[in-house]
């Protein structure tokens, strides 16, 4: 199968895939009762019921279930996708202006947990059970036990406000500028931490098998230094396993995203994510979570496309 049509084949695969997350999200948010509308009327006892069945009619949430959400889906395929009641906003630029911020926090913690993840596993792999090795376990399981609101919390309490050397607040200033990267190291550390842990263990444990493997020792026995070994020809092979991993944790990034912009008052999109779970905002809430699928789906496919990049022998047969 040639990588076009391999690409091809998976990018229809998402379709029904998609679906069904819409259609479940969807039934989900109407499980409970309740919507902006009632919050609305709420907060203006004055609105009449006049008013409200109007209101409710302006944004399609007059009918049943299954209509609003086909009226919903047709509204998706023509480019829309629908409307903040809340701040009578379409959600597509409501989104966008908040992109930037979710994007620049997780690469930032992906980054963190890659500077960690790779030279300690490489580390532990050489030096297997050492001192070093044990510690660095040590790490990953601490790394992957920490809830990330408790560690965005304990790094909040020590480095902001016992030691007053960061800040926490994200300043209103323009997102790519030198300033901004003193105020992604504790939300990035805090989200890169669990993910450099379960990172490093991957690399780790395919790195040890990979140093046991016979074309390893014919590469020593030639007298190559154990450097050139290691990260010449034992690495590559070993980040075959970890580019895996890495893809999938693509939504545990987003997902702790969630938590993290919530306890660091990060204005991106699992902070608007949860405003949205609050305020029943059901189309911010299906593009949020449509988006989330979707960089998931697209993170799992570079994956298969750098996998057989970096093994040849891998072909396109699934």
């Amino acid at each position: 199968m040639s990588l076009r049509r391999f690409i091809a084949v998976r990018v229809a695969a998402t379709v029904p895939i998609l679906f069904g997350v819409s259609v479940f999200t969807f039934a989900l948010v109407h499980l409970t009762p309740g919507d902006p509308i009632d919050q609305m009327v709420a907060l203006n006892p004055q609105i009449s019921a006049a008013e409200e069945a109007a209101i409710r009619a302006r944004y399609g949430l007059d009918g049943p279930v299954w209509q609003q959400y086909l009226t919903w889906m047709g509204n998706v395929l023509e480019g829309d996708l629908g409307t903040v009641i809340s701040v009578d906003q379409p959600v597509l630029p409501y989104i966008m202006a908040r992109l930037p911020e979710t994007v620049a926090l997780g690469l930032f913690g992906w980054a963190i947990a890659l500077l960690i993840a790779i030279p300690a596993g490489i580390y532990a792999a050489v030096n297997k059970d050492t001192l070093g090795d044990d510690l660095s376990r040590v790490f990953a399981l601490s790394g992957i036990s920490l809830p990330n609101f408790w560690l965005g919390l304990m790094l909040i309490l020590v480095f902001a406000l016992w030691l007053d050397l960061w800040p926490v607040l994200a300043p209103d200033r323009p997102l790519l500028s030198p300033a901004m990267l003193w105020y992604l190291v504790l939300p990035g550390v805090t989200i890169g931490t669990a993910s450099s842990a379960t990172l490093m263990r991957v690399m780790r444990s395919s790195m040890a098998e990979e140093l046991n493997k016979e074309y390893v020792t014919a590469a020593r026995a030639k007298g190559l230094p154990e450097r050139t070994v290691v990260l010449k020809h034992v690495l590559r092979n070993s980040l075959i396993s970890v580019t895996t991993i890495a893809a999938f944790l693509t939504a545990s990034i987003f997902a702790g995203a969630v938590v993290v912009e919530q306890v660091f008052a990060w204005p991106g999109l699992g902070r608007a994510f949860v405003g949205a779970i609050v305020g029943r905002e059901v189309d911010l809430i299906m593009a949020i979570t449509l988006f989330t699928g979707v960089t998931i789906i697209l993170a799992n496919l570079l994956a298969d496309i750098v996998y057989a990049l970096l093994d040849p022998r891998i072909r396109y047969d699934t």
